[in-house]
């Protein structure tokens, strides 16, 4: 299975792509993050990160696309921006047909570190081991893309086999057309 993690953010969207089959067995397929800068118009921060997720989608060729669940935060302008390009990312894989599944912070930790409370640093290490990665990958964004996409292919393939297990949300897949705006897609590295 190939899954496609986004980790949503309007100024630095994450994009991870793993392929695996069961717990163990994962590896890494490509690695980045899309930038827009803070001061464009929403509209064109939008398209640029949907024009990304395009590429993405057409190039890799995810069987399942996760996206980090919004959950409130003090600063709401952060929340919308994020809950924005999440959606965003949502819309590009359901127009394919993808499924989609929304795994909260908490779920992604537990799922790479064994602990839901595990900070940044932690889950970076965790990716690096599993992805058996020689370089830690950045910056965060990317690294947090990784640990979606991981925290998928684990979960989401015992929810196929236990469909009452719980845990992601699932958000219902459609057919429609592809965009068109051109986005600044700066690479992930693996590496300090």
């Amino acid at each position: 299975m190939r899954v496609l993690g986004v980790d949503p953010g309007l100024t630095r969207c994450g994009l991870g792509v793993v392929d695996g089959v069961r717990p163990g067995q994962a590896s890494l397929v490509a690695v980045g993050v899309v930038r827009t800068a803070a001061g464009d118009d929403i509209g064109r921060r939008l398209c640029g990160i949907e024009t990304a997720v395009e590429a993405w989608l057409d190039e890799h060729r995810p069987d399942a696309v996760a996206v980090e669940r919004v959950f409130s935060q003090a600063n709401v302008r952060t929340v919308m921006g994020t809950a924005q390009a999440g959606a965003v990312a949502i819309v590009a894989a359901s127009r394919r047909g993808l499924p989609v599944a929304l795994h909260t912070p908490s779920e992604v930790k537990a799922a790479v570190t064994g602990s839901g409370r595990a900070d940044k640093a932690q889950v970076t290490t965790m990716v690096t081991r599993l992805l058996r990665l020689s370089d830690r990958p950045t910056p965060a964004d990317a690294a947090d893309a990784l640990a979606l996409a991981i925290c998928h292919l684990w979960r989401g393939t015992a929810l196929v086999r236990f469909p009452g297990a719980g845990g992601a949300q699932r958000v219902a897949s459609g057919a429609g057309r592809p965009a068109s705006f051109a986005g600044r897609i700066v690479p992930g590295r693996v590496g300090s």
